[in-house]
């Protein structure tokens, strides 16, 4: 199945459960380059989720992390503290998480428009569609 398949299936699943929870949300896909695949800015989102997923999908997908996990070495007193201001700017809060085939890096999506924890739950909901 085509990566540009799976990231729709990915988004509708993110998509779903945040209608289902009263959320509007931007939705962000990412290759291992950071490069977009997909995007959908559900109706009703603002406008500032769109730039915060694209950011946090990035972040995942260019450390190979999920950017919650990124937040915690790169918070004062770690290892890459600042390093935000980065590679066009990085997200080091929850939302961004890592797509794999098996234990393959193969992409990242990011969701912002929720609260950070259900930005968080959407993911890695899309994650597991994916």
């Amino acid at each position: 199945m085509s990566g540009v398949v799976r990231a729709d299936r990915a988004i509708a699943a993110v998509a779903q459960a945040a209608a289902e929870q009263g959320f509007a949300v931007a939705i962000t896909v990412v290759d291992t380059a950071g490069v977009l695949v997909a995007f959908r800015r559900m109706d009703g989102c603002m406008v500032g989720p769109v730039d915060v997923s694209q950011k946090k999908a990035r972040t995942a997908a260019l450390f190979g992390m999920d950017s919650t996990d990124f937040g915690q070495v790169a918070q004062p007193g770690g290892a890459i503290y600042s390093i935000e201001h980065t590679n066009g700017g990085l997200i080091s809060f929850g939302g961004g998480v890592t797509l794999r085939d098996a234990d393959t890096l193969v992409g990242a999506i990011g969701v912002a428009g929720a609260t950070t924890d259900a930005d968080e739950t959407l993911a890695r909901a899309g994650a597991q569609a994916y």
